[in-house]
């Protein structure tokens, strides 16, 4: 590393920071806008450069990475277009409270505010998808940005930060010093809330735990799993967070998600006390705002949240708490136990409910999901990543899937087709001892399918499952759900997924029954190359629980009843 008391570039001090803040990859599309800090990144070896394909996808992977570390993902990306794709993953980050640092570079100080070449204010374009956004006018003052920028990241509710870097102020030379490594610094539960925590559960008939939110850890998830056990409480978790507690505890109850199995969704409007740790409460774990009603909910609302902005942001909580998950896991699993006859056995039946569930139901067509999915289940060790993007394909991997492991599920709360194949090369590269598995519509694939040729690149041998129906399968079931019959804008013509996966020199292969799929899937693994399986799904086959038909009946029977 340069010494602090000779001249660098701003390039060098830039890198050399991020080694300082412990950083051991950066995801990147080159640009001649921070050609300074790539070449700075040229004499740093131990940050690993993964070269992707598109912004977009550099950024996802980036929000994989944080998530599975619990460190800022870091990417870079350059000016103008590369910055605004980049966006989608950005706001990926933001919601769901990934740690992320994305720099950005910029237009030289001397051209600013003329709309030079690919100029954008930074501040005002991620204004509202980032934690923080700041363009760095001084190299001296780089190491200030940077260390603030790795607190803000962690600190609180954890997020992305964007930085802007004019490409002058990396060419420049300076002297300044380097600002010693981030050391976050965490939220602790009172002595006080806890004893009150404890008085209000112990006073509860019909108490539910809900998981969910950033920043949670190995020894959080187990901390949550003894506090469950000694005190024999049903826990679920909120959409795509079903990693924070093991799915075979006998206290696990499912996840509250989209569409969650309807015993469970009664059995959190039911609840007397609800224990939420970690989560937002946002639309999609409350049904629209149903399950949970603001601004004062019907169940006694205690709300742990590391983020003191959150709480009563949108629900006024009876108890709020605002503390790392960590530090109130370890909390609540000291608290001495309660014993309460009056929910003995609820867990186990909230288990068992979520058993009953999770058990494969038949849809049209020759490929059965569901089926793949279980046989997946019982094939994946624990500690597999399982990837997927949005679309209504992920009901089966949600519902069908058994996680085991922490950070065993990556998937955006936000909603954000794209993400599974980034995510999964991310995942891989970061944690290769790891089988990674993707899962992605037709639709997802084709946004982001480009990093494929990232993981060849890589040698990230990870496993793509394509669902492939022909069609926007999710939007198409809200047309004929609210038009009937008029179908516009949601069908698709797509290419042999397979084939394409053999032009880039991954491993292809279609599977059009369920019975062709365990064979397909070895044959994947075994070839050590990046692979690709399509699954060659029946239209019909919409969700886990209904088909385009029965959707399109019902809402003609409400048309002509109207």
């Amino acid at each position: 590393m340069a010494q602090a008391n000779g001249p660098r570039t701003g390039g060098q001090i830039l890198i050399d920071q991020l080694r300082i803040h412990g950083a051991d990859r950066a995801f990147c599309v080159p640009g001649e806008s921070y050609l300074a800090a790539l070449d700075a990144l040229h004499d740093a070896p131990e940050i690993a450069l993964t070269v992707c394909r598109q912004e977009g996808g550099a950024a996802m992977m980036a929000d994989a990475y944080g998530k599975l570390t619990g460190k800022p993902g870091i990417c870079f990306v350059t000016r103008g277009p590369g910055a605004t794709n980049a966006s989608s993953g950005v706001h990926v980050a933001f919601q769901d409270s990934t740690p992320m640092i994305l720099f950005i570079g910029q237009v030289g100080r001397g051209m600013r505010d003329r709309e030079a070449f690919q100029e954008i204010d930074y501040r005002r374009m991620y204004g509202q998808l980032a934690k923080w956004v700041a363009e760095i006018d001084d190299p001296a003052r780089i190491p200030e940005y940077v260390s603030r920028a790795f607190h803000t990241a962690m600190a609180g509710r954890p997020g992305p930060v964007v930085l802007a870097l004019p490409e002058d102020v990396l060419t420049e030379s300076t002297v300044v010093a380097d600002v010693p490594a981030c050391r976050p610094v965490r939220a602790y539960p009172g002595a006080g809330e806890m004893a009150e925590l404890r008085e209000r559960l112990s006073r509860a008939k019909r108490p539910f735990v809900l998981l969910g939110g950033g920043g949670w850890s190995q020894q959080a998830k187990a901390d949550m799993e003894a506090f469950a056990q000694a005190n024999d409480l049903p826990v679920g978790c909120s959409f795509r967070c079903q990693d924070y507690f093991d799915n075979a505890h006998g206290c696990y109850a499912g996840d509250v998600g989209i569409a969650p199995n309807p015993k469970l969704a009664e059995r959190v409007r039911e609840a007397d006390l609800l224990l939420v740790v970690g989560a937002r409460l946002g639309e999609m774990t409350t049904a629209g705002y149903t399950l949970v009603q603001p601004p004062v909910p019907r169940q006694t609302l205690v709300h742990v949240h590391p983020g003191a902005e959150e709480l009563g942001r949108v629900y006024q909580p009876a108890l709020a708490i605002q503390a790392a998950t960590p530090a109130f896991a370890a909390a609540v699993r000291e608290m001495p136990p309660i014993n309460h006859p009056a929910w003995a056995g609820e867990a186990a039946r909230a288990h068992a409910d979520y058993l009953d569930w999770s058990t494969p139901q038949p849809v049209p067509g020759p490929v059965q999901m569901a089926e793949v999915m279980a046989w997946l289940r019982e094939r994946l060790p624990a500690e597999a990543v399982v990837c997927n993007g949005a679309g209504n394909y992920a009901g089966f991997v949600h519902r069908y899937h058994r996680y085991r492991a922490y950070r065993s599920q990556l998937a955006p709360t936000s909603g954000s087709m794209g993400y599974g194949v980034p995510a999964a090369v991310a995942a891989k590269l970061t944690r290769p001892d790891r089988p990674v598995v993707a899962f992605a519509g037709d639709g997802c694939f084709l946004m982001t399918g480009q990093e494929l040729a990232t993981a060849v690149h890589h040698g990230a041998a990870i496993v793509v499952i394509v669902v492939n129906n022909s069609m926007y399968g999710t939007i198409r079931m809200h047309q004929e759900r609210e038009y009937p019959g008029r179908i516009s804008g949601t069908g698709l013509t797509n290419p042999d997924f397979a084939a394409l996966a053999h032009a880039y020199g991954a491993h292809g292969e279609v599977v059009e029954t369920t019975e062709a799929f365990a064979p397909a899937f070895e044959r994947a693994l075994e070839s050590g190359k990046p692979a690709v399986l399509e699954l060659r799904i029946d239209p019909e086959a919409i969700s886990t629980t209904r088909t385009l038909g029965d959707i399109r009946e019902a809402a003609l029977a409400k048309a002509r009843q109207a």
